[in-house]
């Protein structure tokens, strides 16, 4: 029983940080046309020279306008973004596959630290 619940724990390991090397993978592959299909449905300027805080507030300003007069024109734009986007499905499906992994061994490291506290209190 406990060897079928470990190798169930290893297979949802190995499947989590396949898919997120391979969201990972994909997603940095295609960052350079990512960035511009997202600047240009936006409607800024890729350039880091003009700032990048104004480009975001204008943005955004574009995206509220398309939302509160056209609806149709805002979901083409956020459809224009989430489609470039989908490697970060699989990032976010590989990060909860892996997270018993991760949360194993940040339990492990606060039990080390609360026992290396107790060993320093008795001493």
């Amino acid at each position: 029983m406990a060897a079928q619940q470990t190798s169930r724990r290893s297979l949802k390991s190995i499947a989590g940080a396949i898919l997120l090397a391979l969201g990972f993978l994909i997603l940095f592959a295609n960052l350079n046309g990512v960035t511009g299909q997202i600047t240009s449905a936006v409607g800024t300027s890729p350039e880091p020279a003009q700032g990048i805080l104004p480009a975001l507030v204008l943005a955004t300003l574009h995206v509220l306008q398309d939302y509160a007069f056209d609806r149709v024109g805002f979901l083409s734009v956020l459809l224009q973004f989430l489609v470039p986007c989908w490697p970060l499905i699989l990032i976010v499906i590989g990060a909860v596959l892996l997270r018993d992994v991760f949360w194993g061994r940040f339990a492990a490291y606060k039990a080390g630290q609360a026992l290396r506290q107790w060993e320093s209190v008795d001493e």
